[in-house]
């Protein structure tokens, strides 16, 4: 009787398998029976994905999502987590897909799927607007470039030949470059974007800007093909109808996908 529980035995493999097969591709069903797009995200990264004065969750991500789960039919549902955990959240199928400017990495790629890119990022160099001296990269050597000293930004300044002032971030980088403490600051550009949205009379300008982007996509588990692919037509649509460019040129005064 061995062969029975042989034929028994493979025929639930067989069973598990195709299971497994249906379960990997039926998440997009799952979202429209249930109507809504749970989305991983901080709400605590402006002006990605914030609180504004109301308490309401806002931002450029949170607007992203929104218009997504519109094209696919449902309403967005954003579950809000500390940056450490959020995409370990799609491991324990708390949401759906993260939407939180995540970065496109091999290593990433290896564990989960990303959409098409949606938003891009470039290292600037920021001076006081009438700084004639520098104008690239190279003119940082020996000059005082505001840092935080263990970010990528950093390490670019000081290949450059900069003399590193420390701080803990954006703000104060760009303030020592506004006050004369610093000659410059090598940053994010969609910082410096959302900086000149809120402040744009600040006496600061980019003298130059790295040719290499940064892209950040939707992050979804793997297996779910049907889901991936309705993202990206989503993400097609709201380029093209121009809705993406309203959002971001609400944020940043400029269309960050290029």
């Amino acid at each position: 009787m061995k062969w029975v529980h042989t034929l028994l035995a493979a025929a639930a493999l067989s069973q598990l398998v195709s299971a497994g097969g249906a379960f990997a591709g039926e998440n997009l069903d799952a979202v429209k029976s249930a109507g809504t797009l749970k989305i991983g995200t901080e709400g605590t990264y402006a002006p990605f994905t914030y609180h504004d004065e109301s308490g309401a969750l806002v931002g450029f991500d949170v607007e992203i999502g929104q218009e997504v789960a519109k094209r696919l039919g449902v309403k967005a549902e954003f579950l809000e987590g500390k940056w450490d955990g959020l995409i370990a959240g799609l491991d324990a199928k708390r949401y759906d897909a993260v939407i939180n400017q995540v970065g496109i990495t091999e290593e990433r790629k290896k564990k989960y799927d990303f959409s098409e890119p949606y938003i891009a990022s470039k290292a600037v160099l920021i001076v006081k607007a009438d700084n004639a001296e520098i104008k690239d990269f190279p003119d940082l050597k020996d000059k005082k470039a505001a840092q935080s000293l263990s970010s990528n930004f950093g390490k670019i300044a000081a290949d450059a030949g900069a003399e590193l002032v420390g701080t803990d971030g954006f703000d104060q980088s760009i303030q020592l470059v506004l006050t004369g403490r610093a000659d410059a600051t090598i940053n994010d550009s969609l910082s410096y974007l959302d900086f000149k949205k809120h402040k744009p009379d600040a006496p600061v300008k980019i003298a130059a800007e790295q040719a290499n982007a940064d892209y950040s996509g939707i992050i979804i588990r793997k297996e779910e093909p049907e889901l991936l692919e309705a993202i990206n037509k989503a993400l097609a649509e709201i380029k093209a109808d121009g809705t993406y460019e309203t959002i971001s040129q609400k944020y940043f005064g400029a269309d960050v996908s290029k």
